[in-house]
Formats: C-alpha cells, structure tokens, sequence
C-alpha cells in the first residue's frame, strides 16, 4: 500500500540544542534503515520549511501507523496522511 505522508517538524524552541541534535541523529539512522528495506520509498523536503513529503509502500495503515510512531520526531510532528492507488492512465506497472 502505498502511502503519501506530511510531516511538519514543530521542535519546542526552549529544547536544548544536544537534545534536539540527538533526537535528529537517531531519527535519520531510522529513517535511513527503512529506506533500505524499500518501505521509506521517497522523501523530499519542503523548501523553506522544516516540513517533508514522503512516500512509504507498506503492508497496512497499521504498519504505516506503527513506523510513523516510531518516529523520534514523532512528538514533535503534525502529520498528514493520504493513500495512493495506482492511476489507470500509468506507464507504470511497478507503481501499486
């Protein structure tokens, strides 16, 4: 299943800077391990923001639930989720 997901990082500005480092350091390795296994699909940032649009391709909303969660990031985040479903005017046949 394929996902389109928002997310807005809110960070408080009263975190100390080595916390708000840390949180940043283990939310890349994390979100880097789940690039690697094909589920993190894309990322992108917003320009200007500290906001990205992502694409995960996961096997149910409770899977997708259970990584965004785990997000070190995640109490700091307003996100937005949008499934996708493949177009019927694609060229592409490994876009499901």
């Amino acid at each position: 299943m394929l996902f389109q997901v928002r997310m807005d990082v809110l960070i408080p500005v009263d975190m100390p800077v080595e916390q708000a480092n840390e949180i940043k350091a283990v939310e890349k390795a994390y979100s880097q391990e789940l690039q690697r296994q094909g589920k993190w699909r894309h990322i992108w940032r917003i320009s200007g923001q500290y906001a990205n649009i992502s694409i995960f391709d996961v096997e149910s909303n409770e899977e997708l639930h259970n990584i965004l969660v785990g997000l070190p990031l995640y109490p700091y985040m307003k996100i937005e989720v949008m499934a996708l479903n493949r177009h019927p005017s694609s060229i592409r046949d490994t876009d499901q």
